[in-house]
């Protein structure tokens, strides 16, 4: 398994942003193909980690919460069929289904038990990549309910964030105060944007009476949690202007 980290693209919409920035679980247990496909999707600009058979998709899904799983539907230990059904029962992560059976009784039970689209196989990676891009929209994914920048992934339901490194992806949570993490996620809902000390004072520290300054302990304190949990060069400063949130690396 690899877990690749993509940069927001300069010159691109918020929220075509936002769709680039998806993390994409590739649950394929033929190696060249899984390399192909994956290698497709990061030209994209999608982030992707992979799973060579079935139990290890379902626990990357529950470690890495990702934003799209392509599932091929003959996988060792959990067959494709099975993970699905269990995706389903955790919520709605959309799932793209990978076949080599051309048969319609296999088109109607992945969209039966709840893909969202499918691939035949052989097929081809770019319209793969098309396909990833077209579902995640549908879904409005890439950005819902869980931000992420690089290595750094901000859960605005559960109020988490962590850092994910690794070839065998590990996370390590932040253990950050509510403005530390107020801050933090209004950063990265638009990473590489230039925030002044007033706006990230006004967003994240509404009704207070706290100097602007203030902002620059908070900052100093989350960029020291980011680097303890081996997410470096994150937080910039910019001058005359305050700060932003970006992997420079």
């Amino acid at each position: 398994m690899a877990f690749d980290g993509a940069n927001g693209l300069s010159g691109v919409s918020g929220r075509e942003a936002e769709l680039t920035n998806a993390l994409i679980l590739v649950a394929e247990d033929e190696p060249e193909i899984a390399e192909v496909i994956a290698a497709y999707l990061e030209r994209e600009g999608f982030r992707t980690v992979r799973a060579a058979d079935g139990r290890t998709a379902l626990d990357l899904h529950l470690a890495l919460k990702p934003d799209l799983v392509m599932l091929d539907v003959q996988m060792p230990r959990v067959n494709g069929w099975e993970v699905l059904a269990e995706l389903r029962r955790r919520g709605d992560t959309p799932v793209i289904m990978l076949t080599a059976l051309d048969q319609d009784i296999d088109k109607l039970q992945a969209l039966r038990i709840g893909a969202d689209d499918y691939v035949v196989k052989p097929f081809n990676a770019v319209e793969v990549a098309a396909r990833a891009r077209a579902v995640l929209r549908r879904a409005g994914g890439g950005g819902g309910t869980v931000l992420r920048v690089g290595s750094i992934e901000v859960d605005l339901d559960s109020h988490l964030a962590s850092v994910i490194t690794g070839e065998e992806p590990e996370r390590h949570a932040l253990p950050l105060t509510l403005t530390e993490f107020r801050i933090l996620a209004h950063m990265a809902r638009a990473p590489k944007r230039a925030f002044s000390r007033g706006e990230l004072l006004d967003a994240c520290l509404p009704g207070g009476e706290a100097l602007e300054r203030t902002v620059d302990t908070h900052l100093s304190k989350l960029r020291r949690k980011l680097e303890d949990a081996g997410a470096t060069g994150f937080v910039n400063n910019v001058r005359g202007v305050g700060f932003r949130l970006a992997d420079l690396g």
